[in-house]
């Protein structure tokens, strides 16, 4: 089995951003995207870069973003479901919730949520990598 780690970074917030997934210890994917940006854009685009990676084979995604979690295995479901609305107004990054809502639903991952900054070795790299990405660096 295939096992990520992503984060993504956006400084100041929102502001120039980047996402990294590490796979197999390494930094795998880099990303970021034009402009100004949001932690939370970030973190889905990686999340979205790992299961591209995946390409449907079975991995574990394991990020720091409790929000992404939820967004793809609780709330998206109800949302496509309606047509993607949602009670009080717009659902925000929809583009990037579709897609990884998506992406999700043809793989065999699982997502796995860790405590950011308290030491673990791998989401710290994923980390260290998003700042990286977010300041133009690329594999």
């Amino acid at each position: 089995m295939i096992m990520y780690y992503t984060d993504g970074s956006a400084s100041p917030n929102p502001g120039p951003g980047g996402f990294a997934v590490i796979r197999d210890g390494k930094p795998h994917v880099l990303g970021s995207e034009e402009g100004d940006t949001t932690n939370i854009r970030m973190e889905g685009m990686a999340i979205v870069a790992a299961l591209k990676d995946a390409a449907g084979s079975p991995c574990s995604i394991h990020t720091d973003s409790e929000f992404w979690i939820n967004v793809i295995t609780k709330w998206a479901p109800n949302w496509a479901a309606k047509g993607w609305q949602k009670k009080g107004g717009e659902i925000k990054n929809l583009d990037i919730v579709k897609e990884a809502y998506t992406l999700y639903g043809e793989s065999q991952a699982t997502l796995v949520w860790v405590r950011a900054h308290v030491g673990t070795e791998l989401n710290e790299m994923a980390d260290e990598w998003a700042n990286k990405a977010r300041e133009g660096q690329r594999l």
